[in-house]
């Protein structure tokens, strides 16, 4: 029982982690013309984690902490990206917007197939 736990939450991870890069693939594939799938799957590990940091670091504060959380984490966001790809803080919100409209259209077309827990991780917003 623990391992068909284990062993559903590691899926859902890397699920969740493949869309993310996918939409973070489309969206430099569109902003800067980087094509490298590998890259953006990294990327979004990253940004997943910073996001992650900022949250534990600030989400704990009472009244702010939530807002603190979501305006520190997407600017973290978009810093990762900005530090991944060329093309500087314009073209980091551009591939930004597009990553989460790419992930959602793809959640959206396989949302019947995916358990109800899989998102769109390391893309804001997902």
């Amino acid at each position: 029982m623990v391992l068909a736990g284990l062993v559903g939450s590691v899926v859902t991870f890397l699920v969740s982690l493949l869309i993310g890069g996918l939409g973070i693939y489309v969206g430099a594939r569109v902003m800067t013309g980087d094509g490298d799938f590998e890259r953006a799957v990294w990327t979004a590990l990253f940004a997943a984690l910073g996001v992650g940091v900022v949250s534990l670091l600030v989400g704990w504060i009472p009244l702010l902490g939530g807002l603190l959380a979501t305006v520190l984490g997407f600017l973290v966001y978009l810093g990762i990206i900005n530090w991944r790809y060329p093309g500087g803080w314009i073209d980091a919100a551009g591939i930004a917007l597009i990553a989460w409209l790419a992930s959602v259209i793809v959640l959206t077309l396989v949302s019947r197939l995916l358990p109800g827990g899989v998102g769109a991780l390391g893309v804001a917003g997902v």
